[in-house]
């Protein structure tokens, strides 16, 4: 499909999750695509497009399918969305009624909602905001039975959780865990190697040059929808912390431990640790894995192991830690000291492949010292031009803070107009819930709850508000950032030598490329982009020769940045 064919389409939206119950047949994705493909074809609209979210809640919005639905609406390319009842959209009253009342109409985007007979086009539905409750109290009331359902379940000895990495339901039994032939081999021999000595970093390589897969990749390989929606770029790289989580799982002796996690309401999905004094624990419900004894002698090795403190040389930072960085793949370079000759430091890309199992093939090694300098030199390249011809200097930060300003400032002035006008309308729905309940459209309950939601709104808008108020006019001109960035090189001019708050003032991160080239060829560009102005290219390139090791010389390309296709 062309770009141009998404112009005024109408966008199909569709939404299946647990909270729907016994309703599920009627509302599933195909019973929706079908019923709205039919009432898009009577409408003569030609130029649909589904978006589709299965197994997402409605009383979150952070839905895949209707952020790609918003995206759509922003770009201009919708101009009618349709779903198929009020529920569909959402089950949140205050979050549904922004879409349908200010949303869509302010984008001209015609909502309609086939089985509600909402058809914004007709006007306004008096009956909708009452369905729109409805649909949220239907949420709530689900979620109180679950989780009511859940508590006796869980009391009972049921296992609330999906099975560990090792076990898999059972066919017969769902509600059963049997042993994993494949993957209960590789639990057994992660307790073996931690019993050997071994590290759960190195635990980690070993199952990683062993080629066994992670367990979110195998989960995959074998149909089961489990560990996450996305598949990593190694299947094959374990983390240290996916082997801990596996030695402390108590599971693995054939317990069954229920609520050690919790969600603070129906609206929040996001599962939190519970206390353990809260855990409900059932022993030898399930055939173990491993043995209790050997489980407890690696949580006595575990307690027993740790991070050893670094030696007085490798402890202090450099005065550039954390402004290092990869030009390749933009990971952080960390800092280190050569284990022979305790003079030589220097950086390394953090995420390199032969040294922390990373993705990035080449090391991009720097000397500190070669670092810092290129850093000095590239600094008093900056102080002798402000000296000697200032203007140069101003005209060349005008030229490259111009675009980058007025960018930034232009979004900020949208964020405000969008908070400013979500303001007003909290005020309106606050002004007419409190004439409903004057009137006693509202209860008194239902009020006292929407109006605490608004008024925590309001509070979080006021303070939205001032804050972007004071970052627009921080930004009225461009002398601003053009003059703090003046201000720092003259503090420069003033010190005989560089000092880790003066760097930190002056430079927002520095790139570091893998060198190229052999013997006296060897050359290695240094990009430096500055606070408040980034990169700047000044009029004369320069090339620093450096020492790294006896008979090897690197030379370091200042002032220039890589050509780009």
């Amino acid at each position: 499909m062309q770009l141009t064919d998404y112009i005024g389409i109408a966008g199909l939206y569709t939404r299946l999750s647990r909270d729907d119950g016994t309703d599920s047949e009627s509302n599933s994705i195909a019973n929706q695509k079908r019923l709205l493909s039919q009432k898009a074809k009577e409408l003569g609209f030609t130029n649909v497009k589904f978006y589709v979210d299965d197994g997402y809640t409605g009383t979150n919005f952070n839905r895949p399918g209707f952020q790609e639905l918003l995206d759509d609406i922003e770009m201009g390319y919708i101009s009618v969305v349709m779903v198929k009842d009020l529920s569909r959209l959402g089950r949140d009253y205050v979050s549904v009624g922004h879409y349908t009342d200010n949303y869509f109409p302010e984008h001209n985007i015609r909502f309609i909602a086939v089985n509600d007979m909402v058809d914004s086009d007709e006007g306004e539905n008096e009956i909708a905001p009452f369905k729109n409750i409805m649909n949220e109290m239907y949420a709530r009331d689900i979620s109180r039975k679950i989780r009511s359902s859940n508590r006796i379940r869980g009391n009972l000895g049921e296992p609330l959780a999906q099975p560990p990495y090792g076990y898999m339901k059972s066919p017969e039994n769902k509600k059963k865990w049997i042993v994993d032939p494949d993957a209960s081999q590789v639990v057994k021999s992660i307790f073996r190697m931690c019993l050997e000595g071994m590290g759960n970093e190195a635990i980690a390589r070993e199952l990683q040059n062993r080629q066994v897969l992670i367990p979110m990749a195998y989960w995959h390989s074998k149909g089961l929808n489990r560990g996450g929606k996305q598949m990593p770029a190694d299947p094959y790289r374990w983390s240290k912390t996916t082997v801990r989580k596996i030695l402390t799982q108590q599971e693995y002796c054939g317990d069954v431990i229920n609520f050690k996690t919790y969600s603070k309401n129906f609206k929040n999905k996001k599962r939190l640790m519970n206390a353990e004094e809260n855990w409900k624990i059932f022993k030898d419900v399930h055939e173990p894995i491993i043995e209790r004894e050997v489980f407890e002698l690696v949580q006595e090795n575990l307690l027993k192991v740790k991070r050893r403190a670094p030696k007085p040389e490798n402890a202090r930072k450099h005065i550039f830690s954390g402004l290092i960085r990869c030009a390749d793949c933009g990971s952080n370079m960390s800092y280190h000291t050569n284990t022979v000759n305790k003079d030589i430091h220097y950086f390394s890309c953090s995420n390199y492949v032969k040294d922390t199992r990373g993705t990035c093939q080449a090391r991009h090694y720097i000397r500190s010292d070669a670092l810092e300098q290129i850093v000095i030199f590239e600094l008093k390249r900056l102080a002798i031009m402000l000296q000697t011809d200032e203007p140069l200097l101003v005209e060349i930060l005008e030229k490259k803070s111009n675009k980058d300003f007025y960018d930034e400032k232009k979004f900020l002035e949208g964020e405000l107009q969008k908070a400013i006008v979500r303001q007003q309308t909290v005020a309106s729905l606050y002004e007419k819930l409190y004439e409903d309940n004057a009137t006693g459209k509202v209860t008194d309950e239902w009020f006292t709850h929407m109006s605490h939601k608004y008024e925590v709104e309001r509070a979080e808008l006021k303070v939205k508000i001032f804050n972007l108020r004071e970052q627009v006019a921080n930004m009225q001109t461009v002398q601003h950032s053009k003059d703090m960035f003046i201000g720092a090189v003259r503090k420069f001019l003033d010190m005989e030598t560089i000092t880790a708050p003066l760097i930190h003032e002056l430079i927002d991160h520095i790139d570091v490329y893998e060198s190229e080239g052999k013997g006296k060829n060897k050359t290695q560009r240094i990009v430096i982009y500055y606070r408040f102005v980034g990169y700047i290219e000044l009029p004369d390139k320069n090339t620093i020769t450096n020492d790294t090791r006896q008979g090897v010389a690197v030379n370091y390309i200042s002032g220039t940045l890589p050509e780009t296709a």
